[in-house]
């Protein structure tokens, strides 16, 4: 993955969007990340035919522009994937619901918060269809050649969203071999806990 994300955005300049309209409740017993991108937004897709996402033009966009408390409501991780299945990388909103951006950076999907006056400035350039870029790496926010905006990420999230992984996906990567080590330990330690499918039938 690459650690600048450039796109014109996809304006969705409303406040208060909460996760059930963001990921309905009547999809949540599907729990395989892949192909939830269709139910994002499926209310207002089904009934609202000049809703931001019918339109083709706004198809491939990866930076979001939202209002305010973007993503409140309940904590469903759902909402964070079916997104991030459409294509959406970065979500730039002037305030988000905690769980909902917390949930963002566990899943490789980064959500930016500039200020009042930023934003003011990142919403006209939605309504233009003007591009903007994101530096993961520089923490910055491109907005013009002369105009850069700085946001605040730990290195430990710059390199989940760089490479293109979810947290689950980096504790494998990372710590694997420690965590074999451990179960190995854990074996000799307390057999009984390590007992394989086989051996239980075979009781």
């Amino acid at each position: 993955m690459s650690a600048v994300i450039s796109s014109i955005p996809l304006p969705l300049l409303e406040d208060n969007i909460d996760t059930d309209v963001i990921f309905p409740a009547r999809f949540l017993l599907l729990l395989e990340k892949s192909g939830l991108g269709k139910y994002a937004f499926y209310e207002r897709r089904t009934a609202e035919p000049d809703f931001a996402l019918n339109k083709s033009e706004y198809e491939g966009r990866s930076i979001l522009v939202a209002g305010r408390n973007f993503g409140i409501g309940s904590s469903r991780e759902q909402a964070v994937w079916a997104l991030a299945d459409l294509g959406i990388r970065c979500i730039i909103a002037r305030s988000f619901g905690e769980i909902f951006r917390q949930n963002c950076l566990r899943n490789g999907l980064l959500p930016i918060e500039p200020t009042d006056a930023e934003m003011a400035e990142i919403e006209a350039r939605a309504r233009q269809n003007r591009r903007l870029t994101v530096d993961i790496a520089a923490g910055e926010l491109i907005i013009a050649e002369n105009r850069r905006i700085g946001f605040s990420l730990t290195d430990y999230h710059k390199k989940i969203l760089i490479q293109g992984l979810d947290e689950v996906s980096m504790i494998v990567r990372e710590d694997y071999a420690e965590i074999l080590a451990f179960e190995e330990r854990l074996g000799r330690a307390m057999p009984w806990i390590s007992i394989s499918r086989a051996q239980f039938e075979s009781l």
